[in-house]
């Protein structure tokens, strides 16, 4: 797996890997809450998001493309002990729906392998 994206870790982990899923909505968690989160490494926008709450406890990692560790998203990631890298910064295109992915946070700063 190559690095694809870069940003601010929330805490210490190790690597974990995953499904990635582009979460944009409160529709999108919904659709999981049918079929299950486990294994999943949510992609969000907003580092205020609430909509995630429901699947906090299935997730694998969360990346977010905004916001800080002190951001809500960092916070409640923090709380879960589920890795999580904030402002994450994509080298080019981000991976696909449904690609696997690696989120590693045991560095100086938070990595996203594709």
């Amino acid at each position: 797996m190559e690095p694809v994206g870069r940003g601010e870790k929330v805490f210490d982990h190790e690597p974990v890997r995953g499904t990635f899923r582009h979460l944009e909505s409160p529709d999108d968690v919904l659709a999981l809450l049918d079929t299950g989160a486990d294994g999943v490494v949510a992609l969000v926008r907003d580092a205020g998001a609430t909509f995630l709450s429901p699947i906090f406890h299935e997730l694998t990692a969360v990346v977010c493309t905004s916001g800080t560790m002190r951001s809500h998203i960092g916070i409640v990631s923090r709380e879960f002990q589920l890795p999580c890298v904030m402002g994450t910064e994509f080298n080019g295109d981000e991976p696909a729906d449904g690609a696997e992915v690696e989120v590693d946070c045991s560095g100086s700063e938070g990595v996203v392998r594709a």
